[in-house]
């Protein structure tokens, strides 16, 4: 599951105060406004979230295009720093689009406070390899909605 060196590392600066940026990843009503890839929606009943170490984060993405897509994703939250980090284990399952099998993954998102009450994101991701491109794009969209979500 998991090499030495992340596939996936993304640096972003999103111009919102650290505690903003933070709360968008760990408060279900403001993780819901903005995750996930174009297209999808994140029912408000299917996320639950207990961010602490030993907790975990849980939510269904659910394809606009096809809606029997059902992606289920739960990671089990291994280290929380609050406002500083989130560290975990993806497990993503589900009724998934063709030609993606289930796996498993190593998330890591670090928060950093910037000039001018910004924030620096570190996101760090061990994926297998044949996941690595649909994870990247993915990010990327979500990262651009957090930015309008926050600003």
């Amino acid at each position: 599951m998991q090499a030495e060196a992340p596939q996936i590392e993304i640096s972003r600066v999103v111009d919102a105060p650290r505690a903003l940026v933070y709360r968008a990843f760990t408060d279900p009503d403001h993780f819901v406004a903005w995750w996930g890839p174009v297209g999808s929606s994140l029912p408000r009943t299917e996320i639950e979230f207990d961010v602490r170490p030993g907790g975990h984060q849980r939510w269904t993405e659910v394809s606009a295009a096809d809606p029997d897509v059902q992606v289920q994703v739960d990671v089990d939250l291994t280290d929380v720093t609050e406002g500083e980090l989130i560290d975990g284990l993806m497990h993503v399952t589900g009724r998934l689009p063709l030609g993606i099998a289930p796996f498993r993954t190593r998330l890591r998102v670090e928060f950093f406070d910037e000039a001018d009450g910004r924030t620096r994101l570190e996101i760090r991701q061990w994926l297998p390899p044949e996941q690595t491109g649909n994870a990247e794009q993915g990010w990327h969209e979500a990262l651009t909605a957090l930015s309008k979500e926050v600003e």
